[in-house]
């Protein structure tokens, strides 16, 4: 049977507040990054995470080692507490959304070659068009 989890990191960046998904499912990683701005509530985040959690854009998926936990509740608790004292995001979840960076920066490109190509090309038109009148005469 597939397993699919999910988890939210939200930490301080600089001058914002800062949420990272990520979502584990058929041991691939997916991620995604928020900016909340000012310090988010808890009833905030949670009310974000119902509303808009299907409209979030995951980076492409990247292999990962899923890890087995065990079900015991103090040890969720124990394991919690330490990701609460460690700081920052993990290495893959970083990795994923550099990717998602580069991807939209490669789309970026894309599209604004194109509109200059087609800027280009009605430049060139209209210039023509311009020489045609001119040629007919008055």
């Amino acid at each position: 049977m597939d397993k699919a989890s999910g988890k939210l990191t939200v930490y301080f960046e600089e001058s914002f507040w800062i949420g990272v998904f990520e979502r584990i499912s058929d041991g691939k990683l997916s991620v995604c990054k928020v900016t909340f701005g000012a310090d988010p509530k808890d009833y905030e985040v949670w009310d974000f995470v119902l509303k808009h959690y299907s409209d979030l854009k995951f980076s492409s998926a990247v292999e990962t080692e899923v890890k087995q936990t065990a079900d015991n509740p103090k040890r969720r608790q124990r394991n919690a507490r330490k990701q609460l004292q460690s700081s920052g995001i993990g290495t893959a979840s970083q990795k994923a959304l550099q990717m998602q960076r580069e991807e939209m920066k490669s789309e970026l490109r894309q599209i604004s070659k194109e509109q200059r190509e087609i800027e280009k090309q009605r430049q060139f038109d209209l210039k023509q068009l311009k020489r045609k009148e001119k040629r007919r005469g008055h």
